[in-house]
């Protein structure tokens, strides 16, 4: 523990710190898709007919707005998001097809005190449960502490998103708490639940995405052997 000169207990004094840099204009490779900025008019289409393969509009509830019902509603939902200049927004590319499948964005950026957070996470069906929604974060994860030099990287979700909070703590994230009335959501009272990644717990998360996405870690038909969670172990 370190004391300042009257004996009071203060944080760990950091005389080399230097501010992270802001996301820009990158994409991030990965085995199974792929990030890049998004463009709105470019990959309005297909993320429509991405979104569009689901049965109905439940994975919308928690999100800003409701699922689009036609292109034109989803380029006004991406030109929104991109005339936002908090957000940092990346369409996903599937590996194999090389079709946009899903968006997400670094937000809250602050780059003085090296923190940001992965929000408007938006997966389509061709997303779900696939590796290349973990391997997604993996990329954001691994940019923001190696590359940019963050020292926090924060998820929060509705507390009634139970699939959020479980992709949280599947990441690796840890659960700091739940902040009441947090919102008002689609005319809603919201609750938020926060996570977070720090830096001193970075390196054991990042060595166990890793591991999880070698490819030695799934089968003839891409089943995982072993999970992301018991790698961290």
């Amino acid at each position: 523990m370190t004391f300042n000169q009257f004996g009071q207990p203060v944080g760990e004094p950091l005389p080399d710190w230097q501010p992270a840099r802001r996301p820009g204009s990158v994409t991030l490779n990965g085995r199974f898709c792929r990030l890049e900025p998004l463009d709105p008019q470019r990959h309005h289409a297909a993320l429509f007919a991405a979104f569009r393969q689901a049965p109905d509009g439940r994975d919308w509830t928690y999100l800003s707005i409701e699922r689009p019902d036609n292109p034109a509603q989803m380029l006004q939902h991406l030109n929104n998001l991109q005339a936002n200049g908090t957000l940092v927004n990346l369409t996903v590319f599937d590996g194999a097809s090389g079709e946009p499948v899903g968006t997400v964005a670094f937000m809250r950026i602050d780059e003085a005190n090296g923190v940001l957070e992965i929000g408007h996470v938006s997966w389509s069906p061709a997303m779900k449960r696939r590796s290349s929604a973990t391997e997604a974060i993996a990329l954001m994860l691994r940019h923001a502490f190696d590359e940019l030099g963050y020292r926090r990287c924060e998820w929060k979700c509705d507390s009634h998103n139970a699939p959020s909070r479980q992709a949280a703590l599947r990441f690796g994230f840890n659960y700091e708490g739940r902040f009441r009335y947090a919102a008002i959501a689609k005319g809603r009272s919201r609750d938020t639940d926060w996570f977070a990644i720090t830096q001193d717990r970075w390196p054991a998360i990042g060595a166990a995405f890793e591991r999880w996405l070698r490819a030695d870690n799934f089968d003839a038909q891409g089943r995982q052997k072993r999970r992301l969670q018991a790698l961290r172990n």
